[in-house]
């Protein structure tokens, strides 16, 4: 999701999102990892302080403007609007020193009877262009309809700051604290970037897109850069629609895990028969979530992946650490387990995606049954 210079294609895509943000018949909510957020959107205004009195504001106009080749009186003009959002920055803090990992804790956040219940009524509506999507890109509905679940309750809370306050916000004032700070920021000032490139080639106001506070917009809370390079007129309505159209959030879902290595036909994860320790253990953990040893080498370190006889693609031992709730679980992950963790770097993400699409088919198929039985 790095920034890229959009093409007349994408100007076009972010454009009609723009609009289709502007013509929203009501505003939408977003929860995330943090309960604060939707209470912090609604409120967030109130504490906000606009950026037109900040000289590093007024500066990143000028090199923004410079940069981009955009009229330097239109840049400034709007970060002068766009406003400091606190909350933002709060939000993106790095987790206290306290903060223990628990994989159980969180899975419980995102596998609720809400979550589940809605999926299946969003599968069942979506039958059809899951099902396409399935077939022309190779991406499990499963995994499609657990992505938008995870990020959005399926289009419920699709976030409502305002997206070039956020953008603003994470450029100009990103925690020094967090260890990332630099690379966060300039990742942000692209995205920032983005928009305001679009909105000045297309006369759209920037200030209608609303999203999450990272700035992620639509069913599938896509950053502006991911609209470039990913986002598809899927119900081939001649536009694209990312937050009123469940087809093209489809089919965008799909693209942007086709465009991050997804590999059709592979799986996403297999059991393990743990037996590692010491420096085995901590050799097969070092490279994260990145695949990198075949199942050969993992067993020859006391680690046996199960079902994987003759799969000699690399995988990664994947630590579920649960704090004090119970002991840590382990898994191999695949290449297309870590395609899921492009669009957030945690392997909590990836296996909440994983395990909500499955618990929604089955929740879907249950109904589906249960209806035919009636008839």
């Amino acid at each position: 999701m790095f920034p890229k210079r959009f093409t007349a294609a994408a100007t076009a895509v972010l454009s009609l999102c723009l609009l289709a943000a502007s013509a929203s018949a009501a505003p939408h909510k977003k929860t995330n990892r943090k309960k604060a957020a939707p209470v912090a959107a609604a409120s967030a205004a109130a504490a906000a302080v606009a950026y037109a009195s900040r000289d590093d504001a007024m500066q990143l106009a000028n090199d923004i403007a410079v940069r981009r080749d955009l009229p330097a009186d239109w840049v400034r003009a709007q970060l002068s609007e766009a406003r400091n959002l606190p909350v933002v920055t709060r939000l993106v803090a790095p987790a206290g020193k306290t903060f223990v990992k628990n994989w159980t804790v969180y899975r419980s956040r995102f596998i609720d009877p809400v979550r589940i219940r809605a999926g299946a009524s969003f599968w069942q509506a979506n039958r059809q262009a899951l099902e396409r999507a399935e077939q022309q890109f190779g991406v499990p509905a499963e995994i499609i309809v657990g992505i938008i679940g995870v990020e959005t309750i399926y289009g419920r809370n699709m976030g409502n700051f305002r997206v070039m306050d956020a953008l603003a916000t994470l450029t100009l004032d990103f925690p020094q604290s967090h260890p990332r700070a630099q690379a966060r920021t300039d990742y942000f000032r692209g995205e920032l970037e983005q928009v305001l490139v679009t909105a000045n080639r297309t006369g759209s106001d920037p200030f209608a897109l609303r999203g999450s506070y990272a700035g992620a917009m639509g069913l599938g809370q896509f950053m502006p850069t991911s609209w470039d390079k990913y986002a598809v007129d899927f119900d081939g309505d001649g536009r694209i629609d990312l937050f009123n159209s469940a087809s093209d959030a489809i089919g965008s879902v799909a693209n942007y895990f086709i465009g991050h290595g997804w590999k059709p036909g592979l799986p996403t994860t297999f059991a393990v028969d743990m037996r590692a320790q010491g420096e085995n253990l901590a050799t097969l953990l070092a490279p994260d979530i990145n695949p990198t040893f075949t199942a050969a080498q993992m067993a020859e370190r006391g680690v046996r992946v199960l079902g994987a006889e003759g799969y000699e693609r690399p995988l990664a031992l994947i630590e579920l650490k649960n704090g004090s709730s119970g002991p840590t679980e382990y898994i191999a992950g695949t290449e297309n387990f870590y395609a899921i963790t492009r669009y957030n770097w945690s392997a909590f993400y990836a296996l909440s995606v994983i395990e909500l699409g499955r618990e929604v088919h089955e929740a879907y198929l249950a109904s589906q049954s249960t209806a035919a039985s009636r008839n």
